[in-house]
This record gives structure tokens, sequence and C-alpha cells, in this order.
């Protein structure tokens, strides 16, 4: 038998979107699948003549696609899905810190695993989780998470988050919901020790990830961003996401979140911050300068009214910008597929109208630009010979998608594509919409099980 990295799985008669520096595309082409890499891409059948191929599949009437990349999540936020419906940011903070300072390992765990399973239901091959709430006696949270980001397959980075600013110190989380500094920092610098690989094929990253200005004190600002360099691993925190924000650095630091972010070292092409609605020209020309990357929440942002990011802007000027479903509790679905849709249409009504975005750009943004934000555009985010094969099927000749007659546009501005397939490092995780490593059924009651047992102990205090 041969050798794994020498078995090869065909793709054939499918329309590929390659999302290359080119934006090639074949209306009718073949992809090779051999050692977790892509060997070829292109128009027409496979090449005649290939050895060890243990599978073909026929995807005629599907779009071939790199796999979605979630630039911004929080999983935990699965257990509370459906609450504070009609709140902005802060507000909605207030009223969901009691129950999230309550979670602990058990919770985490299942809450990740439902969360990852939509995901990868949905078309996602690559995903992040901005986890920052660490409650004293917890548990092992950062890894009941890794945990279930292996079980389901993903390709996943941990942006492990942290907060020290509490209610006593003028911020919003319960005062035992925080860490202090130097605690924060020792059980980063541990967690990625414990769990970050900076190989090629990585399956599980780790970036340092403090919340957000209004959460975090400037010195574990400083010195997480000093911590996430010495180790060399990415940043991640949450930017100019509201006017409350901006008005609260501006008392709070005299300067506005960009400045502020500038005078910590927060700015720079390992960078990526979430959201980044109120930007000035100014704004976005520092971060265009610096490569600093932005993960555009859409819908999340339209749920709690925080405004219309100026994607269009943002993309001119050369900035990186990926998508992200943002947590489950300001965005119900979960999904990032549906994203890409809201993506386009949210940013239609700004000034850019009908010019803002085309459907092209968004699945650019879905894929390769998101792989460059979380800064593996080297691996991921295209379909080219030598990348990592994490490639989605999509089937477009259903009553929902079959009569609109170029498929990029049947995948954004049609209704959700049901995922026929969908590989990871060459390693199938979804066939038929169904995913093969997890019970997804399971997952489905034991998260009901864990949202209940979350409320029940908050209600008891």
């Amino acid at each position: 038998m041969a050798a794994p990295e020498t078995q090869r799985i065909v793709i054939d008669n499918c329309a590929i979107a390659t999302v290359d520096a080119d934006d090639t595309e074949h209306a009718c082409g073949h992809l090779v699948i051999a050692g977790g890499r892509i060997e070829s891409v292109g128009a027409g059948p496979a090449p005649a003549g290939l050895g060890d191929v243990v599978r073909r599949i026929d995807a005629r009437g599907h779009l071939a696609t790199p796999g979605l990349v979630n630039t911004h999540h929080h999983f935990y936020q699965w257990l509370t899905r459906g609450l504070a419906t009609d709140h902005h940011l802060f507000d909605w903070l207030v009223a969901l810190y009691p129950l999230w300072a309550r979670i602990d390992e058990r919770m985490c765990y299942r809450a990740a695993q439902g969360s990852l399973a939509v995901l990868a239901k949905g078309g996602v091959t690559t995903t992040m989780d901005h986890h920052y709430v660490y409650p004293r006696g917890c548990g092992d949270l950062s890894g009941a998470i890794v945990r279930a980001a292996r079980e389901t397959g993903l390709r996943f980075t941990l942006a492990r988050g942290s907060m020290d600013r509490s209610e006593k110190d003028g911020g919003l989380p319960p005062d035992f919901a925080v860490e202090s500094l130097d605690g924060a920092l020792a059980a980063t610098e541990e967690t990625i020790t414990a769990h970050h690989d900076a190989s090629f094929d990585a399956m599980i990253q780790v970036a340092v990830a403090p919340c957000s200005p209004f959460s975090v004190s400037t010195g574990l600002l400083r010195e997480s961003a000093e911590l996430a360099r010495r180790l060399g691993v990415r940043l991640h925190t949450h930017g100019s996401e509201t006017a409350e924000e901006e008005k609260y650095c501006q008392q709070l630091f005299g300067m506005r979140p960009t400045d502020y972010f500038a005078s910590t070292g927060w700015l720079g092409d390992d960078v990526w911050m979430a959201h980044c609605v109120h930007m000035s020209d100014a704004d976005i020309a520092a971060f265009a300068r610096t490569g600093t990357g932005v993960a555009h929440c859409p819908s999340s942002n339209a749920r709690l009214a925080a405004g219309i990011a100026r994607v269009p802007d943002l993309l001119k000027a050369g900035v990186p910008v990926g998508l992200g479903v943002d947590g489950t509790a300001s965005n119900e679905s979960g999904e990032l597929h549906t994203e890409l849709r809201n993506a386009l249409l949210v940013n239609r009504l700004g000034a850019h109208r009908a010019k803002a975005l085309n459907a092209r750009q968004v699945l650019r943004m879905a894929t390769y630009d998101g792989a460059r934000v979380l800064g593996r555009a080297g691996q991921i985010g295209s379909l080219e010979p030598g990348k990592l094969a994490d490639v989605v099927l999509w089937r477009m000749d259903t009553l929902a998608h079959a009569c609109i007659a170029d498929p990029v546009t049947a995948l954004v501005f049609g209704a959700a594509a049901p995922v026929t397939a969908s590989f990871v490092g060459g390693r199938q995780i979804v066939e038929d919409g169904r995913l093969l490593t997890v019970d997804e059924d399971a997952v489905a009651r034991a998260t009901r099980e864990e949202a209940r047992r979350l409320a029940r102990i908050t209600a008891e205090g």
C-alpha cells in the first residue's frame, strides 16, 4: 500500500474559484490532493496517469473554494444565545457578564463543541476563539477549548484573552471574573508553551489577546504586546467597536482608540482587531501603514447597533480585512457563510452604496484575506499547488441556486449553499451537510444541558 503522503484524492468536474492573486476561476476544472496539500488545480479533467488515487469525486454541480476562515469569535457565548436582544454593546455586556462569570471547564468545552460544529457545517475550515473570561476556580478553560477544536478537526487559533479591569476599577466585569496583570501574563505564556504550533501545517496556534481598552489596564495591554513579540505569536483585541468606546478612551486616556493602541505597541502586521467600526481617515491610514488587520463582523455590528464599518475604505487603503462571526450571544446563527452575504448587503447601505463590495471581494475576505489576518496566507486561503488542502465543495445545482449562472454570485448573493464536502488538510470533516468527526445531535443535547445549568447556577447566585 502506498504511503499516505503519496495517496491522492481527485476532485473533477466542478467550478473552481481559486482566490489566488489573479482570481483565477475555472468553469469546469479539477483539484488533486496529496499528502494533505493541493498537488494540482486547473481547468478540465485531472491529469491522466496519476498513481495511488484512493478516491475520485465527481463534483459536477458544485463550486470548489478555499475553506472559509473565521477571524473573530467567542465560543463560550453559545450558552447565552437569545438574551439581551435589544441592547447596545455596553448594556449588553452589563446584562451578560453575571452569566459569563459563572462558566466552568465543562460549560466551556460544550460551548466550544457547539460553536465549532456549526462553523464546520457551514464551510469553515479555520477558525479562532477569543476567550477572555477566566473566573477563579473555573478549571482549564483553554485546554477544554483546544480539545474541542482537535476533536472537530478544524484548524484553530486560540486567542488567549484576559481582563484585569473589573467593576472596582471602573470596568464592566465582576471582580471575581478578572485576573491580575501578572497572573494573566503568566497564564497566557503557559498556554502558548502548551499549545502553540508554529509549523506550516499547524492545527493549533495561540495568539495573545487582552479583551478591550475598557476591560484591560494600560499595563496589561503594553506587556501583552511585549510578551507576544518575545514569543513570536500574533496579537488580537477589540477596537473602535462603538461610539461609546471612543468616548470612553477619550475620557480615560485623552486620545481616540487607534492613537491609544499606537501608544501601547498595538499596531503592526502581527496585530488584528475585531470590529473597527468607528474609524477616521487617520485611523485607516495608520492601520494601512502598519499592516494592522481587521475582523469585520457585520451581523454582530448590526445586532448591537454598533454601526457600519468602513470596509470599502479599509480595503482601498490596503488594510487586511477578514470576516468574523463574533460571539453567538450577538450573532445567534453562529455561521460564517451567512456573513458573506451580510457583509455585501450591509456595506451597500453605507456611503459607497452599490459600489461598496462585490461578490468576489467578499469571497476573498472570507478566505485569503482571513488567512492574512491570522498570519497564515502562505499556507491556506487560496487553492494553489503546495498549499494545505483546506477545500469546500458547495452544492450549486439545488432549487435555490441552479438558475444563477455565476456560481460565485450564487454563493454570496443567494441562500446559504449546502456543503457537500469539507476537507481540512485533505481530511474530510463534513459530508452532505453532516459532521463526520463528532455526533452533532449529542453536541446539541449537551449544549442545551449546559446552558440550563449555567442559568440555574447564576440564578442561585
